[in-house]
């Protein structure tokens, strides 16, 4: 138990990775698996295919189709508004579940139209930094829509050179306080979801002003207040 209690989230997501590497493992057997993902690895097709011909749900799916990708990347599994419903990734950074993945190159494609879809694509994580560039195929699997990203190697293809890798990009930010442009890859303010300026120091939520603490009384300047409390920092 003790690497789900170092977890973050107490081991919640840890616990779904395992039990969906254990359904996998016992749903989808390895001569079932090499029925119908070819050993160049899965595209997104064949792997609709897996999960037709056996007992297994879409999520252990796409966990076995993770393990057979020809090089770093993701399978998805997106829902019709284009929310991601899971993901298995190998070698690359996991995304967040519900994160939304309906806009981006290829996948918005695919969800307007019938759901086939070839092209390059970056995912999206948090904050709405982009990931590096993907080769993506994509397949329609009752209701749902499976995409398979990888950086190269691409099985539906007969020769794919590597992508760019450009690394992640940020979004771009103009600040509120002194219309700095800047990009940031820091953890968004939680109330205005803006991440601070560099230059600056500020996000985008209005600069507080002086106030007067209940507890003692008296007037104090904005930096003797805690984020959210109303009370001064002697006080609480």
């Amino acid at each position: 138990m003790e690497p789900f209690s170092r977890e973050p989230d107490g081991g919640v997501l840890l616990e779904d990775a395992a039990c969906d590497a254990f359904a996998a493992q016992i749903l989808l057997p390895a001569h079932l698996v090499d029925q119908h993902l070819d050993a160049k690895g899965p595209t997104a097709s064949a792997i609709t295919l897996l999960w037709r011909t056996s007992n297994a749900s879409r999520m252990a799916v796409c966990v076995r189709a993770a393990q057979h990708l020809p090089a770093p990347g993701h399978v998805l599994l997106l829902d019709p508004d284009g929310h991601l419903a899971f993901a298995a990734s190998n070698g690359l950074p996991a995304l967040l579940r519900g994160s939304f993945q309906g806009d981006i190159l290829v996948i918005d494609r695919a969800l307007t139209g019938p759901g086939r879809a070839q092209g390059r694509t970056q995912v999206r994580y948090r904050d709405g930094i982009l990931g590096r560039e993907l080769h993506t195929d994509t397949a329609p699997m009752d209701g749902y829509t499976v995409a398979v990203l990888v950086t190269d190697s691409v099985p539906w293809r007969a020769f794919t050179p590597p992508t760019a890798d450009t690394g992640p990009r940020s979004r771009d930010y103009i600040c509120a306080n002194c219309d700095e442009n800047y990009r940031s890859f820091e953890p968004a303010c939680p109330r205005c979801h803006v991440p601070h300026c560099p230059e600056c120091g500020s996000c985008a939520c209005p600069p507080r002003t002086p106030g007067r603490c209940p507890g003692c009384f008296i007037v104090h300047p904005p930096a003797m207040f805690a984020p959210g409390s109303d009370r001064c920092l002697d006080c609480s």
